[in-house]
């Protein structure tokens, strides 16, 4: 599985962006698709996660209620919708997959994840 994250740029603060990560190669309706991110001087963290199956969503309390995960399984494709930006959300976003048993688990943890996607630079400003 390949992945591709795109999407990313500079935005003032409370402004928005939507990355966007498609997947290409043997791909599974048992996925589930995370998006990760880190800022500069500072370990990788799950940003959330969506099942690609059932749909169901997990996030981190620092985006919850601001950033939103989609998907379109035609195109093979996740977004994550990022409204309210603030600063501290500047960082490299990246894209990961990983298989799991029930559609109702969400990984948060980086190890949990085999596959990654190149990252994105998001840059927001004060």
């Amino acid at each position: 599985v390949q992945l591709q994250a795109f999407g990313g740029g500079l935005v003032q603060a409370g402004g928005s962006l939507r990355l966007s990560c498609a997947a290409s190669g043997r791909t599974s309706s048992r996925y589930v698709m995370g998006w990760f991110r880190q800022a500069p001087g500072k370990e990788r963290e799950f940003v959330g996660a969506l099942s690609m199956s059932g749909g169901s969503t997990r996030y981190a309390d620092s985006v919850k209620g601001r950033f939103t995960i989609s998907r379109d399984n035609a195109k093979k494709t996740v977004y994550l919708q990022m409204n309210g930006l603030k600063p501290e959300d500047t960082a490299v976003y990246y894209c990961a997959s990983t298989i799991v048993d029930y559609p109702t688990i969400l990984p948060t943890a980086l190890s949990l994840y085999r596959y990654w996607g190149q990252g994105t630079q998001v840059t927001v400003s004060s």
